[in-house]
């Protein structure tokens, strides 16, 4: 993706939050059809370098378009981990998106040999066991960045004990990641 077309879903995703605020919705006028094709999309927001809202969806459901309005809007407003994004704080806000590559089953034959295949700062996770399933994005390798630990990590996340990633199903993408810095 060129870095036009990542300022425009930057933008895109900063003037579908303002416009929300005044009970409008936010349109482009002609959409690239660079956006209409349907990718996985996270829209995450910082706030002084702390998350704020992070929401997207990991498989190619929706045009990218639409994929980033919609997670603009759910991650500003509806991650149960925060309240609803105050108007005044909408300035304060770094707006980060990720645009994913379609999610590929990694095979594997022991703990050895998936603790060598998963490539860090690469690799976005889901595990999945049990009918339960979560994701790291591949940007959350700088905050764990030793393997067992991620994955325990992200078994905790799931709502599995910490040790259901020597037998669960694991999935990885790769994630295009930019941001307003």
């Amino acid at each position: 993706m060129n870095e036009l077309h990542r300022k425009i879903l930057l933008d895109l995703a900063r003037k579908t939050i303002a416009a929300k605020f005044s009970g409008k919705n936010y349109e482009l006028g002609l959409i690239p059809k660079e956006f209409q094709a349907r990718h996985g999309v996270f829209v995450t927001l910082h706030k002084h370098g702390e998350l704020r809202g992070c929401i997207g969806y990991i498989h190619p459901i929706k045009p990218l378009y639409d994929g980033v309005k919609e997670n603009a809007l759910n991650a500003a407003f509806h991650d149960p981990r925060f309240p609803p994004l105050g108007k005044e704080e909408l300035i304060e806000v770094e707006i980060e998106l990720s645009v994913l590559t379609p999610p590929k089953r990694l095979e594997y034959k022991s703990e050895a040999d998936l603790l060598k295949k998963l490539r860090s700062e690469i690799d976005g996770v889901i595990i999945e066991k049990n009918g339960r399933q979560a994701t790291f994005l591949p940007q959350v390798w700088k905050q764990i960045q030793d393997k067992i630990e991620f994955l325990q990590q992200l078994c905790w996340k799931a709502g599995l004990s910490p040790d259901a990633w020597k037998t669960a199903a694991i999935y990885t993408y790769q994630a295009e990641v930019f941001s307003e810095k």
